[in-house]
């Protein structure tokens, strides 16, 4: 083994002692541009581990810069999200404010065009029952409501006072179940009485032999005390008749009444023009 360990080394000392001599030529040996060879050798490896070197600090400086871009570009996105989600609120609230004002003029142009004393109320509240559909109203008795005052949209009817109370009141929509009205049918003068399902309304008590048909107006007639007449009701949807006599009619009210905001309560009775008619209010109802 000593012997073996002697033989490696004098075989390494004999090739370091090659290399210091090829070393000591190269230095002593020019290239034909009269550089010496072990400086060009040199020169030419060390150029390489610069290149490489250059190429790896660009590759991480150029990936550094991408990433810090790339993290601007997101906040700026971020930003940009959050501006539009605003601007997008800031637009449904000025519709929602245009609608509130469209809904007060055309409310303002029936209370000035009805020759009746009425006073106006917001809905503050509705009723989450499909058989007994109310709403409520920011007045009240302090405001001289009373049971049975009917109430009115620029629409046509809307209902009637069932329950107030100092500052608010509960009215009765006319499609309730429990709700009805006289009518007329614009076109033929046909007398009957609509009657609430819930969601729409039924046209009852026509004489067998009255005219009626699809499309046909339907307004008060006032003859039940309660609605004004001339306010538009709604217009008759579908006609049944059977054995001679009337079977379903079904009326479309002119009122959206998951959409009211504001509302007009009559607070006297109607002034009756020469014709029979409240002068401009069925006009108006349907406009």
């Amino acid at each position: 083994m000593a012997l073996l360990d002697i033989r490696q080394r004098t075989g390494y000392l004999f090739m370091a002692v090659i290399i210091g001599h090829i070393i000591l030529i190269s230095a002593q040996v020019n290239t034909q541009r009269g550089v010496p060879l072990l400086e060009a050798v040199t020169f030419g490896a060390f150029a390489e581990v610069q290149r490489g070197s250059s190429s790896l600090i660009g590759g991480v400086r150029t990936s550094w810069d991408d990433y810090l871009a790339l993290q601007s570009v997101r906040s700026d996105n971020e930003q940009l999200r959050r501006e539009v989600a605003q601007l997008q609120v800031a637009l449904q609230q000025q519709r929602a404010l245009a609608q509130q004002s469209r809904t007060l003029v055309e409310l303002l142009q029936l209370r000035e065009q009805t020759p009746l004393e009425t006073v106006a109320a917001a809905v503050i509240a509705g009723s989450a029952s499909p058989d007994f559909r109310t709403l409520t109203i920011d007045k009240g008795s302090a405001d001289g409501l009373r049971p049975d005052m009917a109430v009115i949209a620029p629409a046509g009817v809307v209902g009637r006072i069932i329950t107030p109370s100092a500052r608010a009141a509960k009215v009765q929509l006319l499609i309730d179940r429990n709700a009805a009205a006289g009518v007329i049918v614009e076109r033929s003068r046909a007398q009957g009485v609509v009657e609430g399902t819930g969601g729409s309304l039924r046209l009852n008590y026509l004489s067998g032999t009255a005219d009626v048909k699809t499309g046909d107006v339907v307004s008060t007639s006032g003859i039940d005390g309660i609605y004004p007449k001339g306010f538009v009701v709604g217009q008759i949807e579908s006609v049944e008749r059977a054995a001679g006599s009337f079977g379903t009619i079904v009326v479309r009210p002119t009122v959206d009444f998951s959409s009211i905001e504001a509302v007009l309560v009559v607070a006297s009775p109607p002034v009756v023009a020469d014709d029979g008619s409240a002068p401009g209010a069925a006009t108006q109802a349907r406009e």
